[in-house]
């Protein structure tokens, strides 16, 4: 498509949801809690919306086929599900936080009240290194996605998403993120639903053949529906990204954005309800570019179905990926600010200095996204997902009363350690070391063994060591 339709499809989305955003900024002053929460002011619909949107980043448009063109079935079906599951636990674990932290910004203030202020700044850092990655990996999405569908120099979009979601978001805190959330779904939800009708509703006999067929040329490749073999990477998938994202913190600002509990359940469902199906659908359609043969760019296989298509196909998926960008966006800035403010700083920043943090943030991560490759940003997002792992059970733990908060300290501590003792005890010392930065196969996909040692050591040792705590006292 023409460079100039292009920059005016970009700038009217950018500028309709800047628009947006200010005016949700200057309906209310606001205060430090306000900025942060929008605290008890959102029904089930808008924060099923507003889950939905931060959650469906333009990475929708990269990583499912990506994952599919190298994976196969399970790795499909693992992807969807876990993009599902931080949802349905949120909606299980989010009310009973709630009701014991009914003033929480983020999980590390709950983590705070039951395990102390050490856990708190380490749970925050997770957070943060976590939410800071998928934000710099945005920006290098959306920049990859204009430059495939309008020619253009990807830093022009990272640097206009960014001055315009920073400034509505520093202004408006998550309010304004919750508004332009809203819309931003609904304008996502209907696009894909048509783009996808012009899609299957052409050649489904051969779109179901090419996502059966294995890839003729891409010796890395298993991206078949037929491949039934992925099934431990898929769950490793599950597992990792599912504790990753618990870590969320923009998901938890939500939590406490719902009126009720009730509200928070149902939101949450709605989210998952969403995501499953688009996810695992997107999925679907790398397998069939990986059976169509080899492609350059395989993180861009879904791009491959659409390069021939209509001008006004293109042009939308213009509009999505600036709509899907904005979305995660938006949320990441106010979510990395809120986790810096109350975890790390120890609510000792105000309004100004969150605002001003909200600004700073955006250059360093264009930086980031500009200067890192795509293998660097996959092995980053592993490590943060180990992090999570071996964290996750030991917090949500907590919620059993019987659990000691020495137990979870230590039980986070050796769930990492449980890694470098499997790695020990399948091969040497270095190998289990390894592991901790590099949580992966033979074939360079997330290691399922790895993972579960993180969870299962973190979880025994939690739950064993607060059941000796309990006889010893």
């Amino acid at each position: 498509m023409d460079t100039s339709i292009t920059y005016v499809l970009m700038v009217g989305t950018l500028g309709f949801f800047g628009y947006v955003g200010y005016q949700a900024a200057i309906e209310k002053e606001l205060d430090q809690d306000s900025y942060l929460s929008a605290r008890g002011t959102q029904n089930s619909l808008r924060i099923g919306l507003s889950l939905f949107a931060s959650g469906m980043g333009i990475w929708i448009l990269f990583g499912p086929s990506e994952v599919g063109y190298y994976g196969g079935f399970w790795d499909v079906v693992g992807y969807a599900l876990s993009s599902a599951t931080p949802f349905l636990l949120l909606a299980y674990v989010g009310p009973m936080i709630r009701e014991r932290l009914p003033g929480g910004v983020t999980l590390a203030d709950y983590v705070r009240m039951r395990i102390g202020r050490p856990m708190q700044i380490y749970v925050g850092l997770i957070s943060v290194a976590y939410m800071f990655t998928f934000l710099f990996a945005e920006f290098t999405a959306i920049g990859k996605a204009m430059e495939i569908l309008g020619n253009m120099d990807p830093l022009i979009p990272m640097v206009a998403v960014g001055a315009v979601t920073s400034a509505y978001t520093a202004y408006g805190g998550l309010p304004a993120s919750l508004r332009t959330d809203r819309l931003q779904a609904w304008v996502v939800i209907w696009l894909i639903v048509v783009l996808l009708l012009i899609l299957f509703g052409g050649d489904i006999g051969s779109l179901i053949s090419d996502a059966k067929a294995y890839n003729p040329e891409d010796d890395w490749s298993i991206g078949s529906m037929s491949y039934m073999d992925s099934f431990s990477s898929g769950l490793a998938l599950i597992v990792a990204i599912t504790a990753a994202e618990m870590f969320s913190q923009g998901n938890w600002q939500r939590a406490w954005a719902s009126e009720d509990d009730e509200a928070l359940k149902k939101g949450a469902l709605i989210a998952a309800g969403l995501v499953l199906p688009l996810v695992f659908v997107m999925g679907v359609l790398g397998t069939v570019v990986a059976g169509q043969g080899a492609v350059e760019d395989p993180s861009a296989a879904f791009f491959n179905l659409i390069m021939d298509a209509h001008i006004l196909v293109i042009a939308a998926f213009v509009v999505l990926g600036i709509a899907l960008v904005c979305s995660s966006v938006d949320t990441l800035q106010n979510a990395v600010v809120a986790s810096i403010s109350r975890d790390l700083a120890d609510g000792n920043m105000d309004l100004r200095q969150a605002r001003i943090a909200t600004l700073g943030m955006i250059p360093v991560a264009i930086y980031f996204a500009s200067t890192t490759d795509a293998l660097s940003v996959f092995k980053i997002f592993l490590i943060a997902d180990l992090l999570a792992t071996a964290t996750v059970l030991p917090v949500f733990l907590t919620l059993w009363d019987r659990i000691d908060s020495r137990a979870a300290l230590a039980g986070a501590i050796c769930g990492l350690l449980s890694v470098v003792a499997y790695g020990t005890v399948t091969a040497d010392l270095s190998t289990g070391v390894d592991y901790l930065t590099s949580p992966t196969n033979e074939f360079g996909l997330a290691n399922l063994e790895v993972f579960l040692s993180a969870l299962i050591g973190s979880g025994v040792v939690t739950i064993a060591g607060s059941e000796i705590l309990a006889q010893s006292e």
